[in-house]
């Protein structure tokens, strides 16, 4: 049975649930109670007029409890919460507290802006002190001048009529004595009537000056007492407060009238003054900005949901037949609907399992995100090393979640406008690569700047002098090495470079060519084409040989880096552009018309960019950064980690070295003569350092060679090192009293390169 409990609100209609034990009698009555009725009823009249009876007691509530087991309560309450809202525990945490102190703050600032807004309309304060002031001045006024303007009309009548009526009495003849005397007569009657009249009017008049004096003194006294009292207290800031409460008052008084339904509580809402999201909210604002129809709305899947950094989430439906790509090509319609900045505003379709075409997830921060203190990076707490294998931490997107991509079997490309933080961004996969003491690391820096010089001593390859020549050679070796990469695969019998298959063969360890401002080296006149084949062939062939390639520019449009070379770059990374062209050409042709433009990234949200790497739809991120300090201490350790692992380059060779490992006896014989020739130009120098040694006498080449246990004649020699006919030329040479036989140096460079292909 259910019991009507009674309670301080007759509106209330909860019912709560009671069970009836047997033998309970009412509390007024002590008398046995009678008989349970048998399982399965009966037809006994008795029987049913005490279960009538009982359910009676019951609803009047005139039942005593029955002692139960003291371990229970006696009375569990169901609805221990009773009225009031479920509240999260983190509102009561000091974050929760700010989100309060937030709501307040946007609150008032939003009653503001609202009572500026009323000032323009005839409820503002200053049209009703005028009116105000005209009513006080009505008042003031009063009634009593309608009285006097008609006595004193009905005076000049009287005394207009007493004029004309003494006239008459004056001319007319003695000789008509009836006559004159009723002329007489009529001229003492209107005379009387004009002297009351005027007498009246006399009166009126004094008694409205009193009247006028008194509400003057009544209306117009206290302001004036208020603001020479508050000038006498405190000069004229005392009269500026009296003028106030002058205002106020006048401003009382001239109130409006309320005749109509106004209620300012219905305009516009926004998330931007304080207002909370709702669905009727949502509705107006995708109406506002032409989304749906003016008779369509949304459907709510995830009701909105404000988080603890003060921002607004929410799932929802548009209306059948309406794509997400068309909300999302509103978004600066939508954010202006909202009430704030594009970059606040985040949609995005939702991948969640049952989502589909229509369905959207919109996420609205409190302020302009990626703008306040950055956190440290992940590197630094990182231990050990790093798995470039693995998945890499970019940074938080604007929910403040991480971001990690993968780049195994990847190529991307990172652009943007001047200043908008791609060298910082850059960082966080060149210090997760140089980490990792299995990446070769293979840089150019286009620029010229520095940016990459720190890493300059991790690197098997490093072009830092922006030359389009170095860095065309560099691209050569680097199709070198992909071919023998694949040689050894095809050896091995594998498809594609893996990480076990790279950890028992050094030779197929990752590969990072990373190049920094891209558009100084494709747009090099001699060398521009060149590289820009070498590149897509390394891009689009060197994945599965380990080899990962990254570019960095400003703007990569078609005469800056090729389409077909742009569209082999899988990952993309768009940071702040200036127009919605420029983050096409990073994203792709129609990502700005689908929603997705870097034009909205404001100059604030430094090192944010639209990352669109393994999803279907690109992503805001920040990139995480790291200081000049923090880059120097991670390269440190990483320096380390390398040399631990012994995978450090070995660094430049010198061109005698290379000739020595070519293990010929006649690379053996050039690399002594190239020894030489530095020795002597080493020693001429520490006595004049513009001095520089270009040629030496066969004689001392030989002794040279002979010394090195090389047994060479000056025959073979000069069929070593062929001369042209002026550089056989005979030269003094020291104490020599003769011109002597000798070599110089261009000769033996060139015997050099042209035998082996090497240069000093």
């Amino acid at each position: 049975m259910t019991e009507q409990p009674t309670a301080s609100n007759p509106d209330r209609t909860t019912l709560a649930t009671i069970t009836y034990l047997h033998g309970a009698g009412p509390a007024t009555d002590t008398s046995a109670p009678a008989a349970a009725p048998a399982l399965g009823g009966t037809s006994d009249t008795t029987d049913k007029a005490a279960v009538v009876e009982s359910a009676r007691r019951i609803l009047e509530g005139t039942v005593t409890k029955t002692a139960g087991d003291p371990s229970k309560p006696e009375d569990p309450d169901f609805d221990v919460f009773d009225d009031s809202p479920l509240i999260p525990a983190w509102a009561r945490s000091g974050k929760g507290w700010a989100m309060y102190s937030g709501v307040f703050y946007r609150a008032r600032v939003r009653g503001y802006r609202r009572w500026v807004r009323r000032q323009r309309t005839d409820r503002g304060h200053v049209a009703q002190f005028r009116r105000g002031r005209r009513r006080v001045q009505d008042w003031v006024r009063g009634f009593e001048g309608v009285q006097l303007q008609a006595i004193a009309h009905q005076a000049h009548i009287a005394a207009a009529e007493a004029r004309s009526a003494a006239r008459t009495a004056r001319y007319t003849p003695s000789l008509m004595q009836n006559k004159k005397l009723a002329a007489q007569q009529q001229a003492d009657r209107t005379q009387t009537v004009a002297m009351q009249a005027i007498g009246e009017h006399k009166r009126l008049k004094a008694t409205r000056r009193r009247a006028y004096g008194l509400r003057l003194g009544v209306a117009y006294g206290p302001p004036a007492a208020a603001i020479a009292a508050g000038y006498a207290q405190a000069g004229w800031l005392g009269a500026t407060a009296g003028s106030l409460v002058t205002f106020s008052g006048g401003a009382f008084a001239g109130r409006h009238q309320i005749t109509e339904e106004t209620d300012w509580s219905a305009d516009w809402r926004s998330l931007g003054d304080g207002d909370a999201m709702t669905a009727p909210m949502l509705d107006e604002c995708f109406r506002a900005a032409k989304v749906i129809g003016g008779d369509e709305s949304l459907a709510i899947i995830q009701m909105p949901m404000l988080d603890v950094r003060g921002a607004w989430s929410t799932i929802v439906d548009l209306p059948p037949g309406i794509p997400a790509k068309k909300a999302m090509r509103g978004h600066a319609e939508l954010a202006s609907a909202f009430g704030v900045e594009e970059a606040q505003l985040s949609i995005s379709k939702n991948k969640s399992k049952g989502a589909r075409a229509g369905r959207l997830e919109l996420y609205v921060s409190k302020d302009l995100p990626f703008t306040g203190d950055v956190a440290p990076g992940p590197l630094l707490a990182l231990e050990g090393a790093a798995n470039f294998w693995g998945r890499i931490q970019i940074g938080p997107d604007v929910r403040g979640l991480a971001i990690s991509i993968s780049v195994v079997e990847r190529s991307g490309l990172v652009g943007g406008e001047p200043g908008a933080g791609k060298s910082a961004s850059g960082n966080t996969i060149l210090l997760a690569a140089a980490l990792d003491p299995r990446v070769i690391l293979w840089l150019a820096d286009g620029k010229g700047g520095g940016d990459l010089e720190p890493f300059e001593g991790l690197c098997e390859c490093y072009e830092g002098a922006a030359d389009p020549e170095a860095f065309d050679e560099m691209l050569d070796a680097a199709i070198l090495d992909m071919k023998n990469r694949y040689a050894l695969l095809k050896k091995l019998g594998k498809r594609k470079v893996t990480e076990d298959l790279s950890n028992k063969h050094p030779e197929l360890r990752q590969k990072l060519l990373w190049v920094d401002e891209l558009m100084l080296y494709t747009t090099d006149e001699e060398f521009g084409k060149k590289i820009t084949k070498k590149l897509r062939n390394l891009v689009s062939r060197g994945r599965a040989a380990g080899i990962i390639t990254f570019c960095a520019t400003q703007k990569p449009g078609s005469d800056v880096v090729d389409t077909s070379l742009r569209d082999l770059l899988s990952i993309r990374w768009a940071l702040r552009c200036t127009t919605p062209e420029a983050s096409d050409t990073i994203l792709g042709k129609g990502a700005a018309a689908s929603g997705y433009s870097a034009k909205t990234i404001e100059p604030e949200m430094r090192g944010a960019g639209l990352l669109w790497a393994e999803g279907s739809n690109p992503v805001l991120v920040r990139a995480d950064y790291y200081s000049d300090d923090e880059v120097t201490l991670l390269l440190e350790r990483a320096y380390d980690l390398r040399a631990k692992a012994g995978t450090l380059p070995a660094g430049p060779r010198s061109l005698a070295d290379q000739l020595r490992e070519t293990g010929e006896d006649e690379g053996q014989v050039l690399a002594v003569l190239v020894d030489v020739f530095g020795a002597y130009d080493q020693a001429a120098k520490a006595d004049d350092e513009s001095a520089a040694v270009d040629w030496l006498p066969g004689t001392v080449l030989v002794d040279a060679l002979q010394a090195a246990g090389l047994a060479i004649s000056p025959e073979k020699l000069a069929r070593l090192v062929v001369r042209e006919a002026d550089e056989k030329r005979k030269r003094a040479w020291e104490d020599s009293t003769s011109a002597l036989n000798g070599y110089p140096l261009t000769s033996v460079l060139r015997a050099v390169e042209t035998k082996y292909g090497l240069t000093a």
